[in-house]
Parts: C-alpha cells; sequence; structure tokens
C-alpha cells in the first residue's frame, strides 16, 4: 500500500481486544502525535495512557460521571463497560497556553492533528483504533478525576487494541462538492 492509498482508506476499527501495543510501539504512537503541526511549538496536549489496572480506575470515573447526569440503570451498567473497549485508551486534552499569535482554536486543531496521528501510527504498527468523544468528554468530572483543568478540552478518547474483526472500508463521499477552486 503506498502512504496516499494509506491515508485514504484510513478506517476506525470499534472491535478490539488484547494485545494493545507494548512500550516500544506505545513510544512510536506518542512520537507520530508529536510530529503534529504545532504554530509556536505550544505543544498544547497532554496525553493520559491508561490499560491494565488504569482501567478499572478509568470505568470507575466513568460510572461516577454517568451517575451524576442520570439514574437510568442501563445507562449506568452500560457506562461500567466502556473503559473495557480496548487493551488501551489515550485520552487527548488539550493543555491551552496564552499567546499572543496562537488563539486556543489552533491549538485545539493541533491537539486533533496530534490525535489523529496517533490513531493513523497504532494502523501503521498493524493495530486497530477508533476515537470517540461523546458526552464523556464534555465531563467536568472526568476532567477532574483525570487532571484535567476545566477551562481545557479532552479531545477524545483513543481506544487502541488488536482487530477482531475485519474493519470493512466506508464507501468515501468525493471531495469534490467539498471543494471550490480558484484557478
Amino acid at each position: 500500500m503506498t502512504p496516499i492509498q494509506f491515508l485514504i482508506n484510513r478506517q476506525s476499527c470499534s472491535a478490539l481486544s488484547a494485545p494493545g501495543p507494548n512500550d516500544e510501539q506505545l513510544n512510536a504512537i506518542l512520537n507520530a502525535a508529536m510530529a503534529s503541526p504545532d504554530h509556536a511549538g505550544l505543544a498544547p496536549y497532554h496525553f493520559h495512557v491508561i490499560s491494565g489496572d488504569g482501567l478499572d480506575k478509568l470505568s470507575a470515573v466513568y460510572q461516577k460521571a454517568i451517575k451524576a447526569t442520570t439514574d437510568n440503570e442501563l445507562k449506568i451498567e452500560k457506562s461500567k463497560k466502556m473503559a473495557y473497549r480496548a487493551p488501551m485508551t489515550i485520552v487527548v486534552s488539550t493543555k491551552f497556553q496564552q499567546h499572543p499569535k496562537v488563539p486556543v482554536q489552533e491549538q485545539l486543531m493541533t491537539a486533533g492533528c496530534a490525535t489523529h496521528a496517533m490513531q493513523m501510527a497504532c494502523v501503521a504498527l498493524g493495530f486497530g483504533a477508533i476515537w470517540r468523544s461523546g458526552d464523556l468528554a464534555y465531563s467536568d468530572i472526568v476532567k477532574q478525576e483525570l487532571g484535567i483543568k476545566l477551562d481545557d478540552e479532552i479531545v477524545g478518547f483513543l481506544y487502541i487494541g488488536t482487530a477482531t474483526k475485519d474493519c470493512t472500508q466506508k464507501v468515501r463521499k468525493t471531495a469534490e462538492p467539498f471543494t471550490t477552486y480558484w484557478r
């Protein structure tokens, strides 16, 4: 597969199991994030790598956050399982910094690019990965439990593991309806 085919064929994979990345592979994944576009070199992100017993802690955080918003037993029960979607989760958050030339919107985009780079690195290393967000990404409880400042953002939860089923390629839209040319 050529590099351009690799990019065009990017696919999220939600059916994930062990094994996840080892330390060397994880280091490569994290270093891919560090190569993301970053105006002024602020590195306005933080990566919370969660695996092993840490998944139990993450599950408790998810449950606490869900219980604060509902008493629906089905939602609470579902939240118990969410942390175990994969053997490793990287929670990506912003670390906004005051800068005269780099507004927070650009810093958020940098953190998003870092997340995408890590997902692509996972696939390049033979893993499946899916970038999720949802209500928990906007939960002050989740932020507090992870040590994220309330004025920062959770960009997403990157679930990583070995794909347990073929990640079928989606039919992609063509770029033409979303493109304007000035020539």
